[in-house]
Parts: structure tokens; C-alpha cells; sequence
């Protein structure tokens, strides 16, 4: 629930930015992961940022499309044209500097929570196996930041 709501709220942004452009000294940093099989990226773009890529939205941008599962937008490259259509899934983190404003999300929490929960309860050896009972106890209390 969580991470989609934060999804919505970078949607809400894009939105805006199409309605109103990008105001004042906003710009948005927006990183994804290139591996996702969802994203949309030319082949050279793919081979120099091989494992995640951050995009800047600020001046120079053109025909943002904002859709259901994932967003379209052009920008330049070494002043190379490039479309580029991004799925939400891949979206790792976004922030507007300007506005003091940022939201990261964990892909690989998404892709298999079981298997993630499941791992990391096991690496801490926080499970009794015997009666397959969790120790609480040996949690460490952690920050959230949104």
C-alpha cells in the first residue's frame, strides 16, 4: 500500500509538470533500474548505465506521456535525442532538491517479498528452526524515512 501510494505521488508530480512545466527552480531526479525488462531505453544508453540510470527533468524535456504502469519522456544525451519510456516498477528513487523533497522505494522488496523477509530473517538467525518461531527480541528498531 505503501509503495504505491508513493508511486501515485511521483504520477501527481509528472502530472503537474505536464499541465505546468517545471516551476521556478524545481527539477526532479528520478533513478530506475535499466534492467527491468519494462523499461524502454535506447541500446547505447543500456550499455553505459548497464545497472540503474538517474534522469533530471528540468529544462529541456519534451513529449512527457504519463500512463497506467509507466511514464514516456524525451530528453538529451550528449546532445543526442532520446525517448525513453520508464516503468513505475523500475522507479528506485525521486527528489526535487529544490523543494527538499525525495522519496526512495526498494525494487528488490517488491520482486519476491517472501523470498526477502524469508532471507534476511534466516542471515540473522533470528528463526527458531526447531519450532519455527520468530525471536522479536533480535530485531533492531530501524528509521523510516519517507
Amino acid at each position: 500500500i505503501l509503495h504505491n501510494n508513493m508511486v501515485n505521488v511521483l504520477k501527481d508530480i509528472l502530472n503537474n509538470i505536464k499541465k505546468n512545466g517545471m516551476q521556478g527552480n524545481n527539477h526532479l531526479y528520478i533513478t530506475f533500474d535499466t534492467n527491468n525488462s519494462k523499461v524502454k531505453i535506447s541500446k547505447w544508453l543500456k550499455e553505459k548505465y548497464s545497472k540503474e540510470m538517474t534522469i533530471v527533468i528540468q529544462h529541456e524535456y519534451w513529449n512527457l506521456q504519463i500512463k497506467k504502469n509507466s511514464f514516456n519522456i524525451g530528453l538529451s544525451f550528449d546532445n543526442i535525442k532520446t525517448d525513453l519510456d520508464i516503468s513505475f516498477n523500475s522507479i528506485i528513487s525521486f527528489a526535487d532538491p529544490h523543494a527538499n523533497f525525495g522519496l526512495r522505494l526498494n525494487p528488490e522488496i517488491k520482486k519476491n517479498p517472501k523470498q526477502t523477509n524469508k532471507k534476511k530473517l534466516n542471515d540473522k538467525k533470528i528463526v527458531n528452526k526447531k519450532n519455527n518461531i520468530i525471536d522479536f527480541k533480535k530485531y533492531k528498531k530501524t528509521k523510516i524515512s519517507i
